[in-house]
């Protein structure tokens, strides 16, 4: 199965810095199985929604992205993936910040990510920091399989 990542990073974006979470992600869904390609960096806002809309058109039965989850003007990546779901899956993002917070994070509550499903295709909303990405893919870990399989109707 094919998946994807999508860095929300004005400034990564820009060339400022070079993004440091999409390598963990796609290594950790290279390790899940998944078949996946660079990841694809782009400014916060209406980009991130057009990566994620042009990665599940390419195939992407799951969609990742990094950044963009928090309270600056700029952070818009919920927002933009929010109009793309069929329904939303708030478990996972619930699920995301409360491991956070349990880690001794407790700005993680203030993660506005959200988690859902496009077409085919499961999206979730990592945080943009590089420990927020690993706490989120530890809680993803152990269902991401079974999610992505239950949206076209695989058995329980």
């Amino acid at each position: 199965m094919r998946a994807a990542v999508v860095v929300a990073s004005n400034r990564a974006a820009a060339g400022v810095y070079a993004d440091e979470t999409g390598p963990i992600i796609a290594e950790a869904l290279q390790g899940w199985g998944f078949d996946v390609s660079a990841p694809t960096v782009c400014s916060d806002g209406e980009p991130v929604g057009a990566a994620i809309a042009a990665a599940v058109a390419d195939g992407a039965r799951l969609v990742l992205t990094t950044g963009g989850t928090g309270l600056t003007p700029t952070d818009r990546t919920p927002e933009v993936t929010r109009a793309l779901l069929r329904f939303e899956v708030p478990g996972i993002a619930e699920a995301i910040r409360a491991a956070g917070v349990a880690k001794g994070v407790p700005t993680a509550m203030l993660s506005r990510g959200v988690a859902g499903v496009v077409d085919d295709a499961l999206v979730v909303n990592l945080p943009g920091s590089r420990g927020g990405v690993r706490d989120a893919l530890e809680v993803l870990g152990p269902v991401v399989q079974h999610a992505v399989e239950q949206i076209v109707g695989s058995d329980h």
